[in-house]
Order: structure tokens, then sequence, then C-alpha cells
């Protein structure tokens, strides 16, 4: 199904991208193809279905960012995508997804915010409360940081 070709380009591209001007030159030129040739077959995986997201997952504790808030959120059904658009509108938050609230946890909206303080990530969630107008929530600070991987091809 894939050419060894389109294997390498997989294989490449589940790794860390360089970080410079022109990552997809640098890529191409490690592979020993022209930029185009990359930029297609990612196009063609991404049009078929094999490629559905390319992102950037940026290590926010070196960037300064040290403090990170996980907040739950008791959203009405109804209102969670109108919600959750205005809560991913905020710079300081990186995630926000929702889940199926439990039995014993009555939270369906889940935002990740990164502060270079604990009272910075507070402040924001000041913000999004006074936006959203709720005030049933729980903020969750991490206390310890593991390793992030992803899949390899």
């Amino acid at each position: 199904m894939f050419s060894k070709l389109d294997k390498s380009i997989i294989s490449l591209i589940s790794q860390d991208i360089p970080y410079v001007k022109e990552p997809f030159k640098a890529l191409s030129l490690k592979l020993g193809i022209r930029q185009g040739v990359l930029l297609k077959r990612l196009k063609y995986y991404k049009d078929n279905n094999f490629l559905r997201k390319f992102c950037v997952s940026l290590n926010h504790r070196k960037i300064d960012y040290w403090h990170n808030a996980m907040v739950v959120w008791n959203i009405p059904e109804e209102f969670v995508d109108k919600v959750g658009s205005l809560m991913a509108a905020f710079a300081q938050v990186t995630h926000c997804y929702q889940r199926e609230k439990a039995s014993d946890w009555n939270y369906n909206l889940y935002s990740m915010i990164h502060g270079r303080t604990k009272k910075e990530c507070l402040d924001v969630v000041k913000c999004i409360c006074k936006k959203i107008g709720c005030k049933d929530y729980r903020v969750l600070f991490s206390s310890e940081e593991y390793k992030k991987t992803a899949a390899k091809y």
C-alpha cells in the first residue's frame, strides 16, 4: 500500500519537526526529495484520511511556563460547544475538550491553562468564569510533569 518513500515520510513526520524557518524544506532535504514532492504526499495522506492532523506540541516549561492547571467545568450539554469555543479562544488555554459526566464526577468540559505563576493561571480562570458565567468548576494544578512521547511509525 505504501511505498518505501511513503514509509520514510511517515516515519520522519512522526518524530520531532526541526525548529527552523522552513521545516518542510529541511525534512525534504533529509529525505532527499524536493519540498513540493513532500507537500504533495502529505496532502495525499490528508485527503485519503491516512493523516488526521499535523500539530505542534510545545514543552511549556522550556518557554518559562512552569504552572499548569486542568480546570474541569460543569456545563449544560446544550452549551458545551459554545462555551468550549469561548474557552479555546484564550491564548493561555492549550487544550479544551468534552468528556462524559460520571456518576460521582459532575464535570464534562476540561481546559488546560498554562501560566508562569499559579496566580496567572487563576486569573485566567476568573476571566473565563466571567465570560461564560459558570461557577461550578474545579482547578487541579499539576504536581509533576510526565514525559510525553508520540507514536513512532
